[in-house]
């Protein structure tokens, strides 16, 4: 649960009294255990899932896939990582779907992890490692495997831009299976009966106002236009075999899809971001498909809190994937707790969240109430508080204190 730092990114013992060095050699035995499957620890995070989607969700449950480099170009005792195709020389690949509630984006619990190593891919679909795939047939395995988790709703997935891929969409809903992704304007479609491009349509669209959003820190607005078209043209498919690119054509059914613009326009009305969705969810508005896609940021900043602003996960000194794995479970278990904290309407959990921002001593913007980061890194002290009363009563405390602290004497008794 500990909110480690740059420099200290090992495990972060509670003051107990078996030290901290015993609670080091258990975690590291822990992580390394061969019989601690990774889906036997993924099963408490998605008993929590189904309950929060019950009450959190109203129609659907958003599944937001995306992919992540981890950089451990430095650790060269990690000898199962592979080359990364970003600024970070070396490291492993982490491909996660995170569930977010329909009505209001708010993140709810991972709902898999896979590690790309240079072993095989460790996954919490599988006890055993997986081929190596590329992103959008393992995407779309994964995709399957969300699907049979039983989670008491229709799953619409989303995916980034990677996901405009005919062959793909058409597998997808071949499967029945609901999803919304990214395109451009290069493509070419049926549209009114003629072919055209994408591009040559936009103009001829009316965007309509859709309602208020936030754009990198700043107030915007977003609006929206639709139309149907048809995906009729063969697929192309890109894939390396031994080394080599490969590319075949793949005929298809026509795939009759709804395109939903979303602009985020300033208040001058310039244009700052524009997407081009598909998707076959046909049963909600344009203005809720857009929104959809909005929060799709959200498994960015999951990302984040595991990287930089909470767990820190790229300084963890464990020497293989495996080890690196087990804790990423257990860190998305802490990130868990705190989302059902972040969102709880309970009577005292505003007083708590208020509680954990001044016990993690992180300053809040003007009109922010909390930040996951900053809830993770008070709970973290509020454990060590509680662990440490289990021990000591409030007057030894201040007794130990005094020593060299400038505090009140405390009167016996």
């Amino acid at each position: 649960m500990s909110a480690t730092s740059d420099l200290a990114s090992g495990l972060r013992a509670l003051p107990e009294t078996t030290g901290s060095f015993a609670a080091a050699q258990a975690a590291w035995r822990f992580y390394r255990n061969p019989r601690v499957s990774l889906p036997a620890l993924m099963q408490p995070i998605l008993a929590h899932a189904r309950s929060a989607i019950e009450t959190e969700c109203h129609r659907y449950v958003l599944a937001v896939h995306d992919w992540s480099a981890l950089g451990y170009g430095q650790h060269a005792s990690k000898t199962d990582r592979i080359p990364l195709n970003t600024k970070k020389p070396a490291g492993y690949e982490l491909a996660a779907g995170l569930l977010l509630s329909d009505q209001t984006g708010e993140p709810l619990a991972p709902a898999y992890f896979e590690l790309a190593t240079a072993e095989g891919v460790l996954s919490t679909r599988s006890d055993k490692r997986l081929p190596e795939r590329a992103h959008l047939d393992a995407l779309t395995l994964a995709q399957a495997h969300v699907e049979q988790l039983g989670l008491g709703k229709p799953i619409v997935h989303i995916v980034d831009a990677e996901g405009d891929s005919v062959g793909h969409m058409r597998r997808w809903h071949a499967k029945k299976q609901r999803f919304l992704t990214r395109g451009d304007d290069i493509r070419r479609v049926l549209w009114r009966g003629q072919e055209c491009q994408v591009a040559t349509i936009l103009p001829q669209l009316e965007m309509r106002y859709a309602r208020e959003v936030e754009y990198k820190g700043r107030a915007a607005q977003q609006y929206i236009a639709e139309t149907e078209v048809t995906l009729h043209r063969a697929a192309r498919e890109h894939r390396m075999v031994k080394g080599r690119h490969v590319h075949r054509t793949r005929k298809g059914k026509p795939l009759d899809l709804r395109l939903v613009v979303s602009e985020i326009r300033d208040e001058r009305g310039e244009v700052l971001a524009q997407w081009l969705l598909w998707t076959n969810v046909w049963s909600v508005s344009a203005a809720t498909i857009a929104l959809w896609y909005y929060w799709r940021w959200t498994i960015e900043s999951y990302f984040k809190l595991l990287k930089r602003a909470g767990q820190h996960v790229e300084q963890w000194q464990q020497t293989c994937a495996a080890a690196i794995a087990r804790r990423l479970l257990v860190a998305a278990m802490a990130c868990v707790v705190v989302w059902s904290l972040a969102r709880s309407q309970a009577p005292k959990a505003a007083e708590a969240r208020q509680l954990l921002v001044r016990l993690s001593g992180r300053l809040m913007k003007r009109g922010v109430e909390f930040t996951e980061p900053a809830l993770l890194a008070g709970l973290w002290v509020l454990l060590a508080m509680l662990d440490t009363l289990e021990e000591y009563t409030p007057a030894q405390l201040r007794r130990l204190a005094a020593q060299f602290l400038p505090l009140p004497p405390v009167e016996s008794g």
